[in-house]
């Protein structure tokens, strides 16, 4: 009688490496029960080669009054990947209670491709913000906002004659923010400036 028949005349079969690798990878996320099904084998057999190899039930992380908060407000316009980062938590977890909260998104434009994420910190030292939204095709805000969250940082550049025909131009009727964004420049090098070269708003 070889190993396997005594196996299973003692009602026992070893766990293949297959089986193994795939509750490794269901654990944490999937009930008992439905690992069983997959496998064929006993719940109470599952759960028990479970603790032989140190797996855990993931957890559940309860929901502070200020995660919520931010939830509420970032979910209807900003990424589930986006938020879960912030939080410190799945996306998956974000969608879920964001379900459960009756939340939907509104208008949140496509996720950046990495060909676009490369053309964006490839064009963002040498050109301006509406510049680099025009070529990848997405808004000066979303240029803006990627910008930041990829860490990229402008070197300090001088102003050029069009730079400062513009700046004067539009002073008198945009915010130094407005203005700042639009020509892919700090807000505070740009109020530097403005303050320089004497600009004043223009009476109503």
């Amino acid at each position: 009688m070889d190993k396997g028949e005594i196996q299973k005349k003692a009602g026992w079969v070893a766990w293949s490496q297959d089986e193994i690798k795939l509750l490794k990878r269901l654990y944490r996320k999937v009930k008992a029960r439905e690992i069983a099904e997959q496998t064929g084998r006993k719940i109470h057999a599952l759960r028990q080669k479970a603790r032989q190899l140190g797996l855990q039930k993931k957890t559940f992380r309860w929901w502070s009054d200020k995660d919520l908060d931010i939830l509420t407000k970032l979910y209807p316009t900003e990424e589930s990947q986006v938020i879960a980062k912030k939080l410190g938590r799945s996306a998956d977890s974000i969608k879920g209670r964001a379900g459960k909260l009756g939340l939907r998104k509104q208008n949140v434009p496509p996720r950046w491709s990495k060909e676009e994420e490369a053309l964006l910190k490839e064009l963002y030292l040498h050109e301006n913000y509406s510049e680099i939204a025009e070529q990848i095709g997405r808004s000066v805000k979303a240029i803006s906002t990627r910008a930041s969250q990829l860490g990229l940082i402008k070197k300090a550049r001088s102003w050029s004659k069009k730079e400062l025909g513009l700046l004067r131009r539009l002073y008198p009727f945009r915010t130094a923010e407005q203005i700042a964004q639009e020509m892919g420049r700090p807000v505070q090098a740009t109020r530097g400036k403005i303050f320089e070269l004497g600009l004043r708003k223009r009476k109503a």
